[in-house]
């Protein structure tokens, strides 16, 4: 579906735009990379602005670091400001209690005029930890000072319960499940025993979101992940945060009765092939028992791609004396065509991303975090050198300083 499809919301639909893993202030003292995940959140907020969203849903993982550093602190915080703070009403009615770290949602405090309220879990690498006698997150700062509504946390060490956020809008009604990141081997060994448990709301029909951040069951062991058969069969999606890779289309779960939506990381932090994928959000709207989640390609994003190639094959002698020469002078070749395939992705995803209605151009009148120096470009080459002695990867690299 096309992205200018997606007209502003009527009175009953709920839309909300979905992401995760954004990691703020990874590599910030880095002077090329420094600010590429803060201008992923800013095109994050921009699109929930561009598409009229009601809320903007955080699966975990907002900051890299357990102890963010003053500079990313500060920076998040403007970022934030600047898109969630104005004039227009929220058309989003609370209906349960007790749902937040620190009081009521945002845009319902006296002296505070929100008109996008975040709603975010935290992640492995944002979790609580101890600070003098409290357990306290970063997201904790940004929830006190009311610039995002943090929930999703367990503090009880025996079992886990789960109570949801019960949102309205018209006739619409959504159960918004959270349940910030906790150690996987032991969530799994709550949930064997039944200590997991799951509050539903006593009467209505609902729409049944979940959100957590956890390993899934992609060959890291039985006991290290949460497993799709321990969801409730009840719940309609679930947004899985954690895994980097983007799998924004929701696909059926092994139970059947759901779907899953992995919007993956906004920022790469790892040469792995899963952060190779395009990155994108999803606009999900929710009318009465319906949704539909249509993907949204971001622009604001450092290429990447990887290549594999091996030295056996290629017409290249183990015993020629200048053999170092020909292996550096064939590989800085291989390079040179990534470089090349990586240009060429970039733009055909501005392409795409314009024609279905992200225009790079008309960002850039109105983000002030951008991608710095966009043509310096990642890659990664996996090489089998059997045989062949290795080259020193450092010198290799300096050949590219300026485009890789």
């Amino acid at each position: 579906m096309s992205i200018e499809a997606l007209h502003p919301p009527d009175e009953n639909t709920l839309r909300i735009l979905v992401s995760t893993d954004n990691h703020l202030g990874y590599l910030e003292r880095d002077p090329i990379r420094g600010l590429d995940s803060f201008a992923a959140l800013e095109e994050v907020l921009y699109l929930a602005k561009k598409y009229k969203s009601d809320m903007v849903l955080l699966a975990g993982d907002l900051f890299h670091d357990n102890k963010p550093t003053r500079r990313t602190l500060h920076k998040t915080m403007d970022i934030i400001k600047r898109y969630t703070m104005g004039p227009d009403p929220v058309k989003i009615q609370i209906l349960s209690e007790k749902n937040f770290a620190h009081g009521e949602a945002n845009y319902l405090q006296e002296f505070y005029s929100v008109d996008l309220p975040i709603f975010s879990i935290h992640g492995n690498h944002d979790d609580p930890t101890r600070d003098g006698n409290e357990l306290l997150a970063a997201l904790d700062l940004l929830s006190v000072t009311h610039l995002v509504n943090y929930f999703g946390r367990q503090d009880m060490i025996d079992k886990v319960e789960i109570a949801p956020i019960l949102l309205k809008k018209g006739d619409t009604h959504v159960a918004l499940y959270g349940m910030g990141a906790l150690r996987d081997e032991r969530l799994n060994r709550m949930w064997q025993a039944k200590k997991v448990r799951f509050q539903r709301p006593s009467e209505g029909e609902w729409f049944n979101i979940f959100a957590l951040h956890q390993n899934r069951d992609l060959g890291r062991g039985s006991k290290n992940c949460v497993h799709e058969s321990m969801i409730p069969e009840w719940m309609d999606l679930i947004v899985w945060g954690h895994e980097h890779e983007c799998l924004i289309q929701p696909s059926e779960s092994v139970v059947g009765t759901f779907r899953i939506t992995q919007p993956g990381s906004s920022v790469a932090t790892s040469l792995t092939a899963g952060e190779s994928v395009r990155k994108h959000v999803g606009v999900l709207d929710i009318r009465n028992n319906q949704f539909r989640l249509t993907p949204v390609p971001l622009v604001q994003i450092r290429s990447f791609i990887i290549g594999e190639v091996s030295l056996n094959g290629q017409g290249l002698d183990p015993e020629d004396p200048k053999v170092d020469d020909h292996v550096t002078a064939f590989l800085e070749n291989e390079v040179k065509v990534l470089i090349h395939e990586a240009k060429e992705k970039r733009s055909d995803l501005l392409i795409e991303a314009k024609a279905e209605g992200n225009d790079h151009e008309e960002q850039s009148e109105v983000i002030k975090n951008t991608i710095q120096q966009p043509e310096e470009i990642l890659i990664r080459l996996k090489v089998e050198h059997s045989g062949f002695t290795t080259l020193n990867n450092q010198r290799f690299g300096a050949r590219f300083v300026g485009r890789v």
